[in-house]
This record gives C-alpha cells, structure tokens and sequence, in this order.
C-alpha cells in the first residue's frame, strides 16, 4: 500500500512539473487574451515564436492594439520587425497617432522609420505639432563694417516622406545660420536691418532651406537683433599701425644708409687729408732738390716764402673779422 502510493505521488509530482514546464514555455494566457480580443493567433505560433527567441508579448500585445484601432496588419509584419530589432509598440502608436490625425502612414514606411534611428511616434506628433527650433547667436557684418548678432526661432514640422534619408536639425540650424549672415552683409548699413528685421526671415524662408531635409519650414521668425562691435573701424585701425610700422621700418633704412653714406664720406675726407699730408711731407723734400739742382733759386725761394707769410696774415686777418671783438662778447 505505501509503495502504490509513492507511485502515485511520483505521477502526479511529473504531471505537475511536466505541465509548469509546458504553461511556462507556452503563453496560454496571452493565447486566450488575443483569442478573447478578436485576434487570431494561433498556439503553434507562439510556440514558434519561442522557438525563435522572439518575446510573444512584444508582438501580440501591439497587435492586438493595432487591430482594436482597426488598422491592417499581421503577426508576421510585426515579428519581422521585432527580429530586425525594431520597437513595435512605438510602431504601432505612431500608426495609430497618424491613423487619428489622417496622416497617411503605412506600416512599410514607419517600420523603416524606426529602423532609420528616428522616433517615429515623436514625428507623427511632430506633423501635428510643429516643433519650435531655436538657433544659437549668429553673428554677422553689415557692409559699413558694425558687426549684427542675430537669433532666430525656426517653427518646423516633421517630413514623413523625408524622414528616412533626410537631415536633421543641425543642418536647418546650419542653413539658417548661413542665411542671416548673407542678408546681414549684404544689408548696405546695420541700420536697414535694426529697422526691418523682418527682412532677414523674409530672405531665408524664401531661399528653400528645408530641401533635402526631413522637416518642413513653416515660418523664422527674428528672436533677438544686437548691435556688436565696429569692425570695419578696428580693421581701419589695424591697416593705419600696419602702415605706420611699414614706414617706420623704411624710415629706418633709409637713416641706416644716409649714416652708412656718412661713414664713407668721413673715410674719405680722412683719406684724403692723409694724402694731403703726405703730399706736404714732400714738398720740403722737393724744395731742396730743386736748390741742389739750381732750379730754384735763393730768392725765388725768399718770394716764395713772403707770398705764403702774406697768404697767412691774411687768412689770420679774415679769421678774426668772422669772430666779435673781446669786449662784445664780454657784453
């Protein structure tokens, strides 16, 4: 009798974890919550889903979502979007999103969307609720040289056709940026631009800023004009000490050479003085021949000797008359 009910006890200890085993593997209760949602999904595809490692409540909890909003899709689109390591809830809402605000979206278009890396329920908001987007201070010069810090507010609405492929929003803040700095400089002063702002969104907006991006420009609107620096007036300033260096640094050559020409005049003069000087050295010399030899005579020599006396006399003469008396430079 205690041997039959062991037995019996190890039947039912089988039976049991053969069953937890089975109720564990296979999401009978999420069978009956689609079967009693209107969804049919059959016990062998969830157990295939299992066999493919795919959660059974990331695909069938979606679809049941997406068929009660009355949208057109199968277990197969959603499992293969989960094994492309897609987010298919997010896929579904956005469905549903643009379901409800009559934007046509077909699951093609958004399942690559989602696998693009984009958010594709946030676009949907966005097609339905612009986004604002706000550029950084942009600054620019006008044409007489005063410098214009502009930012701008750049209202946006998501692409879906774009959305795949397109850029983001970098590359409007780009473009607009880009923009406000062509107007600016081309504005003749900063003061037509102080006046109408407007002009620098009118110009922007009209340049199609938004091609080949995944959003759609709807209006830029001018958030904030500031006045900057002079900067024609500094690049005059720096041009006038460039100049005035250049022409220091000429002025200085040309003082370098004129002493340089000084130097050589003096080396000159010296040079010559001490031709000069040994000229004179040899008239002494000269004279004594020429009385050695009977070229010059004794008195010829003595006339001579009075013409240079003279000569100095005069010359002190004609100094003294240059000078003032001693008793005016006394007074």
């Amino acid at each position: 009798m205690t041997g039959d009910l062991l037995v019996y006890g190890l039947f039912f200890a089988g039976i049991l974890i053969v069953l937890s085993i089975f109720f564990s593997f296979v999401p009978v209760g999420l069978w009956i919550s689609a079967s009693a949602a209107g969804v049919k999904v059959g016990i062998f595809n969830l157990i295939g889903m299992r066999l493919r490692r795919v959660v059974p409540t990331r695909v069938v909890n979606p679809l049941i979502k997406a068929t009660k909003a009355g949208l057109q899709v199968n277990i197969n689109q959603l499992e293969a979007h989960f094994l492309a390591g897609g987010n298919v809830d997010k896929v579904v809402n956005a469905l549903i999103a643009a379901q409800r605000a009559e934007i046509p979206l077909v699951f093609e278009r958004a399942a690559a969307i989602d696998l693009a890396g984009r958010d594709v329920l946030e676009a949907v908001q966005m097609s339905v609720n612009p986004k604002v987007i706000e550029t950084p201070l942009v600054a620019a010069i006008a044409k007489d040289g005063i410098e214009l810090k502009a930012k701008a507010r750049v209202t946006v609405r998501a692409n879906i056709e774009r959305l795949v492929g397109g850029a983001g929003e970098q590359t409007i803040i780009a473009r607009v940026g880009e923009g406000i700095v062509t107007t600016i400089g081309s504005a003749m002063t900063h003061k037509d631009v102080l006046e109408n702002p407007d002009r620098i969104s009118k110009t922007v907006l009209s340049k199609g800023l938004d091609a080949g991006t995944a959003f759609e420009i709807l209006s830029i609107d001018i958030a904030d004009v500031d006045v900057g620096r002079n900067i024609g007036a500094q690049l005059q300033t720096d041009q006038a000490e460039a100049d005035k260096r250049i022409a220091q640094a000429k002025a200085e050559e040309r003082r370098a050479m004129a002493v340089a020409r000084e130097q050589e005049m003096k080396a000159a003069v010296v040079e010559m003085r001490a031709k000069v000087v040994e000229a004179e050295a040899d008239v002494p010399k000269a004279l004594s021949q020429a009385l050695r030899e009977g070229k010059l005579g004794v008195m010829d020599y003595y006339n001579m000797q009075n013409v240079i006396s003279d000569t100095q006399m005069r010359s002190s003469i004609a100094g003294s008359g240059t000078t003032a008396p001693p008793a005016m430079e006394q007074k």
